[in-house]
């Protein structure tokens, strides 16, 4: 199928499609009177002589300064080499290619006022793979994430390097390779490629789909725990969760008790306790507080992939062009923070229940470290090391880069956002804890294997996902690429798939 974008129904569901499936892009045909209106309406403004920002002055703190009509495609070409200053590691593709999803999404709405060929050429280079280089770092979220934007508008206008067909070319090659013809930019095109939040909200998008799905796995991983520990299944009895609704904590709870239904290893468990500890009673609070969360911030996402997010904004039928700052990244900086809390909360709660499955003091009559000749063995004892680092670098990683504000353009910019850094961190986080998941994955497959009962019928599914990829651990051996192999269940799906 083709994704059809119009600049107001994008989901994230298809931003992913065109992402990591490589799904086709084309314009709503019903978008083009918009944004040949406004295009036309900027190309009055030029004619009639009015100095507008944006179209024939300088940006930022030279603004005040007015370009002639004859300067004006050097003045945008100016814009994005000027503006192409990104350091460090380049974006993966697959944000690379949500990015110039979503910028051409923003233009397509028609108050940019740029030529319908922009965006048609933007496309192109998506349908055809054409993958501008774009680096990580050099965006502080506001007067939108110049940088980045930057760099993938340079391989638009044949200049900057791009990945075409796996081989790293200059970008006029690449483009030309592709059969594309670069864009000569007119007035105002340059601005509106460069202004807006498409990096932030790029890698945002991409983390908050993948973080709903953890949640679920870290619900799987929970459950199967539960059974390796022989818990206690009362903490999730829906008259619990009905006196205290939060949507999040009733699914979850629904979640464990679906998942643990039939068991035989708890049916017959034998035990004098009344109550779990917290990591395994509290999991709806737990989990269904961070899912909660992070549908806030799939909303938030939702509504940035369809704004309009430059400056100046062109409202041909007012007759008006405005100066604001939709380009601000502040609703997807504060609402990554909180991605990146909620995440590392997973992260957390996960962590602690590997420590009860490995600890003899803790873990219900399993053998120390999970493993039958321990001493010999260290079993999954330095897992748990592996868990515990990455649980303590989220902490520093979750500290809230919106917080934080700096000054640019000679005090013009005076407060920024900080999004694009809040969105990577929330990657970085989502990464370590889908690590840590994996590992309790492992560990909790292995306590199963030391029970004589046979798990829920949903679980034993899991059970042997997990052992088709990994064996039991029955002498010492290196983990890593186990690890490996169990996080990989996770990213592709494959878990998830196999209990819907």
């Amino acid at each position: 199928m083709t994704v059809r974008i119009n600049g107001h129904s994008l989901t994230i569901e298809q931003v992913v499609e065109v992402a990591r499936q490589g799904e086709k892009v084309e314009i709503d045909p019903e978008a083009y009177p918009k944004m040949e209106e406004s295009r036309q309406f900027v190309e009055k403004i030029m004619a009639d002589g009015e100095i507008v920002y944006g179209i024939n002055t300088g940006f930022g703190k030279l603004s005040n300064v007015s370009i002639a009509d004859e300067q004006l495609e050097k003045l945008q070409y100016n814009l994005v080499v000027s503006c192409c200053t990104g350091v460090g590691e380049p974006f993966p593709t697959e944000i690379v290619r949500a990015m110039i999803l979503l910028r051409a999404n923003s233009l397509v709405k028609g108050y940019s006022g740029v030529r319908p060929l922009v965006v048609e050429t933007l496309l192109l280079m998506l349908n055809k793979g054409v993958h501008p280089v774009v680096p990580q770092k050099g965006s502080v979220g506001s007067s939108g994430d110049l940088a980045p934007l930057a760099h993938l508008a340079q391989v638009l206008i044949g200049e900057g390097q791009a990945w075409f067909e796996n081989e790293l070319l200059p970008g006029k090659i690449a483009m030309q390779r592709a059969g594309i013809e670069p864009v000569i930019l007119k007035a105002k095109e340059g601005l509106s490629l460069c202004n807006g939040t498409q990096a932030m909200t790029a890698t945002g998008a991409m983390a908050v789909y993948d973080a709903l799905n953890l949640s679920l796995i870290a619900d799987i991983a929970g459950a199967l725990t539960t059974e390796a520990l022989e818990g206690i299944i009362g903490a999730f009895d829906h008259a619990i969760q009905d006196v205290r609704p939060y949507t999040g904590q009733v699914e979850t709870a629904r979640n464990l008790r679906l998942l643990l239904a039939g068991s035989e290893i708890l049916a017959n468990a034998k035990h004098s306790r009344v109550q779990d500890a917290y990591s395994l009673r509290c999991m709806p609070q737990v989990h269904g507080a961070s899912k909660d969360a992070i549908r806030y911030v799939k909303g938030v996402i939702e509504t940035e992939i369809n704004a309009a997010t430059d400056n100046p904004l062109v409202f041909p039928e007012e007759g008006k062009v405005l100066s604001g700052g939709n380009f601000h990244g502040q609703p997807v900086a504060l609402a990554m923070d909180f991605l990146s809390i909620a995440l590392a909360e997973l992260g957390n709660i996960s962590e602690r229940r590997i420590e009860r499955l490995i600890n003899p003091a803790l873990s219900e009559g399993l053998p120390a470290f999970l493993i039958k000749e321990g001493g010999i063995n260290d079993g999954f004892m330095v897992a748990q090391y592996t868990a515990a680092a990455l649980v303590s670098e989220n902490k520093v990683l979750a500290h809230p880069a919106s917080v934080d504000s700096i000054p640019t353009s000679a005090n013009q910019e005076d407060h920024v956002s900080m999004g694009t850094i809040a969105a990577r961190q929330a990657r970085d986080i989502l990464g370590n804890v889908q690590y840590v998941i994996a590992i309790e994955l492992m560990c909790a497959s292995q306590g199963i294997d030391f029970r004589d009962n046979e798990p829920a019928l949903r679980l034993a599914k899991v059970y042997r996902l997990v052992r088709e990829q990994v064996a039991m651990l029955e002498n010492d051996r290196a983990l890593a690429p186990d690890i490996e192999k169990t996080l990989e269940l996770i990213k592709s799906g494959t878990l998830l798939q196999a209990l819907q």
